[in-house]
């Protein structure tokens, strides 16, 4: 499944993998170690739980169809207990819902199954590099508030309705207030990484969400940086 190298320098850095197909479990591992990981398992949601509270790691590899305690309260126990650990949630499910709601458990990415385990190793070095910050259950940005548990988006003390679609969209860019993210990261986070269709669809959404965000309410805050991606600022 995995095609291994010689083994890389990652001194120091220590990943849990909490998944109940043990062959997959054991391919991780060997390609993690390989890289030069640390790489600690489990096969199961409540062993998960415990080993994450019990050992500090700086990355958390979860899938969702656990037996004992799927990953989604995995997820959302370690949150509640002020674990901040970055978590990249594995699942054989699909679709913006199973997404969102990976995403709004506290997960700071996502991955389908099967996936490229090049692509599983660049997002896991992507959430090392960000580390593990806290991040409020609502997000601010100026006068704009978005609630990723609660679906829900206002400028104030106004609504604003919202697709799927869009809120996954705006959720990206909240995230990272003032910094520029990429066609190609938001198309990851609102699609998948497989995703094939025109890129050009972002576009698409992101003028939506200005109709709805920005222009009733005289504001500029979503923001095209050519050649580079989109920025959300207050």
């Amino acid at each position: 499944m995995f095609a291994l190298g010689g083994p890389r320098h990652a001194s120091g850095v220590r990943i849990l993998v909490v998944e109940d197909e043990r062959r997959l479990a054991e391919l991780l591992k060997d390609g993690l170690t390989n890289e030069g990981f640390a790489v600690d398992l489990a096969h199961d949601g409540r062993e998960g739980l415990w080993m994450a509270t019990e050992q500090p790691y700086d990355v958390i590899v979860l899938d969702v169809m656990l037996p004992s305690l799927h990953g989604y309260e995995v997820c959302t126990r370690l949150r509640e207990a002020g674990n901040w650990t970055p978590i990249l949630m594995l699942t054989a499910k699909d679709g913006e819902y199973d997404e969102a709601e990976a995403l709004d458990t506290g997960a700071d990415d996502y991955l389908a199954k099967p996936f490229s385990y090049v692509v599983l190793l660049a997002r896991l070095r992507a959430l090392m590099r960000r580390g593990g910050r806290e991040r409020p259950t609502v997000l601010t940005v100026g006068d704009l508030r978005v609630d990723p548990a609660g679906l829900k988006c206002s400028r104030g003390d106004i609504q604003i309705g919202l697709t799927p679609k869009e809120f996954a969209i705006l959720h990206c860019l909240a995230r990272h207030p003032g910094e520029v993210v990429s066609k190609s990261e938001l198309l990851a986070r609102a699609w998948d990484f497989a995703y094939d269709g025109d890129s050009n669809v972002v576009e698409v959404y992101i003028s939506a969400l200005r109709r709805k965000i920005d222009k009733p309410f005289g504001r500029t805050s979503l923001t095209t940086v050519r050649g580079a991606g989109y920025r959300l600022e207050a």
